[in-house]
């Protein structure tokens, strides 16, 4: 009796998720300046709708010039829209002009396999239901027709949900979409398949021998970055617009930088996680997309908190930045960006500090955009609080599915960090709780000096495949350090970060900056993305591997 009543004052005097550690109950922020609310409540196409309206006006004549000596760019969501509406394609046509590339891929030497789980026939069905109501003069929002992939641990109906394993779809069957995944149905999203990765996410390369190892579309020889793997590659590969990541430790945000494209991970909480094979208290589902107004888009269309998540963390009002105003270049010149210069320099390759310097000197010069020179403590005990809750809720999440000797199938790195987490205790998962806690007083602190961090997304580029560790998977703790140096505070603390390409490195390798923002202030650094894209979008360059599936050359 004695225990049970020590245990109960225990759990009313403990501050669990919501209360403390977490950014959503220490600050209670002001509305964005210049920033437009969309209705959580409303329709997913609604909101999409409205995010629309906020971005700068869209030219068909330049997007759809023959210029020969442009420079390369993605063929954006509104470029699909457009001709849908104009009849220069249609979403069956795009449709076969996607699955002849799947095919492509298929026989490519050496393999890049994209997506886990593909269904042709399912694809042309989607399409030609698309094709209809634009024919009928009907389609149900912006995203309409647009092809996305959708990470192997993210739900979507029909295709199995196997979290890159050979076996977790036997032991958790998928019975519907995920509430992100039915928010993009509703918007009339056609959903190509379930991407690949790293396997059960326990991983930042995106090897994976089980259903073979996605490829750099910059450079075959290189990895993707993960566990977000498929879903960057094939974004990157200008087969998709946009696709869904899961990001518990930069999962998005990595594979988005060595490739080139735009991840946003968002303020914990601000998306509804019901539908993930694991969700703990770090992890959310995210938009990868090739350009910032399309990770508006998307973002757009998946938000929305579960109904547990309304209740403790009270999540402030969403919010996109207003892109079409006159006052944006105001209120762009109003931020304060806060740079650690010990921590931002501390990379493998110092080309990436100088190119991601080199953008924030640009902002400077042109937006006015303030820098403030900040200290960000106890790095290293923020990154043992991050693996001691990750690991641990990892571990308690898929223990029930190992069971019945299937833990002995999975890869030999997932097998080694499964053996790591499970050696942390109890108190060591409340120590970095109460850490936590203490780092998200820092940052608080700090973001009453700044509105937003900004720090190369990886310490280094994409690092080369070697070939022993396609068929047995590999463990390099260094690559594992270098590629996370930077991406841990927005997932131990909650806090919404995106990464977007600002150049290349002598090898041609992209490099991503990472913007860091306050608690629900996803509009701020959406912002800030959308100009620094603006500097660096006249220097983009064509991967090796890519498909132009709209024009269809």
């Amino acid at each position: 009796m004695v225990i049970w009543m020590k245990l109960f004052i225990w759990i009313q005097q403990w501050a669990f998720l919501g209360e403390g550690e977490y950014a959503g109950k220490i600050c209670r922020l002001q509305p964005e300046i210049g920033a437009v609310i969309l209705e959580e409540s409303g329709k997913p196409e609604d909101r999409v709708e409205t995010a629309l309206k906020c971005l700068p006006h869209y030219d068909p004549a330049g997007s759809w010039s023959v210029d020969s000596t442009a420079s390369f760019r993605y063929w954006k969501i509104r470029d699909y829209a457009y001709a849908y509406r104009s009849k220069l394609a249609t979403p069956s046509i795009v449709a076969e002009q996607f699955i002849s590339a799947m095919e492509g891929f298929a026989n490519k030497k050496p393999p890049t396999p994209l997506l886990i789980s593909f269904d042709a026939e399912d694809v042309r069905k989607q399409a030609a239901a698309s094709t209809q109501r634009f024919e009928q003069g009907n389609p149900l929002s912006t995203l309409d027709g647009i092809f996305m992939a959708i990470k192997d641990d993210i739900d979507c109906y029909h295709h199995p949900s196997k979290g890159a394993t050979t076996w977790m779809h036997e032991v958790r069957p998928v019975e519907k979409d995920a509430v992100c995944v039915s928010r993009l149905r509703s918007c009339g999203v056609i959903l190509v398949g379930k991407a690949n990765m790293h396997e059960l996410g326990l991983g930042t390369t995106g090897n994976n021998p089980n259903h073979g190892t996605t490829r750099n579309p910059h450079a075959p020889e290189r990895y993707t970055g993960g566990s977000s793997s498929g879903p960057a590659a094939i974004v990157a590969s200008g087969l998709c617009p946009a696709a869904l990541g899961t990001d518990g430790g930069g999962s998005v945000r990595i594979p988005s930088s060595l490739c080139g494209v735009v991840g946003l991970k968002t303020t914990y909480g601000r998306t509804d996680m019901r539908g993930s094979i694991y969700a703990g208290t770090v992890e959310i589902i995210g938009p990868i997309a090739s350009t910032v107004e399309d990770v508006m888009l998307v973002y757009a269309a998946i938000l929305g908190s579960s109904p547990a998540d309304s209740i403790c963390l009270k999540p402030s009002l969403p919010y996109v930045p207003d892109l079409s105003s006159h006052e944006c270049s105001h209120v762009l010149g109003l931020l304060r960006l806060g740079k650690y210069t010990q921590w931002f320099n501390d990379v493998f390759s110092t080309e990436i500090s100088a190119t991601c310097e080199n953008v924030l000197n640009r902002l400077s010069e042109t937006h006015g955009c303030k820098m403030v020179e900040i200290v960000v403590p106890e790095l290293q005990e923020m990154r043992m609080a991050h693996v001691v809750s990750i690991g641990s809720e990892s571990t308690s999440s898929l223990t029930p599915d190992c069971e019945d000797g299937k833990g002995v199938k999975l890869t030999l790195d997932t097998r080694t960090n499964l053996a790591l987490f499970r050696s942390f205790t109890a108190s060591d998962y409340i120590a970095a709780q109460r850490l936590r806690r203490r780092l998200m007083y820092y940052h608080m602190e700090i973001f009453k000096k700044v509105d937003v961090i900004v720090t190369p997304t990886t310490g280094m580029t994409a690092p080369v495949i070697p070939p022993e560790a396609l068929k047995f998977g590999e463990t390099d703790l260094q690559v594992t350090g270098n590629l996370m140096r930077f991406v841990i505070p927005a997932n131990l603390l909650g806090l919404p970060a995106i990464s977007v390409p600002v150049g290349y490195d002598k090898q041609g390798l992209p490099i991503g900056l990472q913007i860091i923002g306050r608690p629900w202030c996803e509009a701020s650094i959406l912002r800030l993305a959308a100009a620094v894209e603006g500097l660096c979008d006249k220097h983009k360059k064509r991967p090796v591997s890519f498909y132009d599936i709209l024009k269809g050359n």
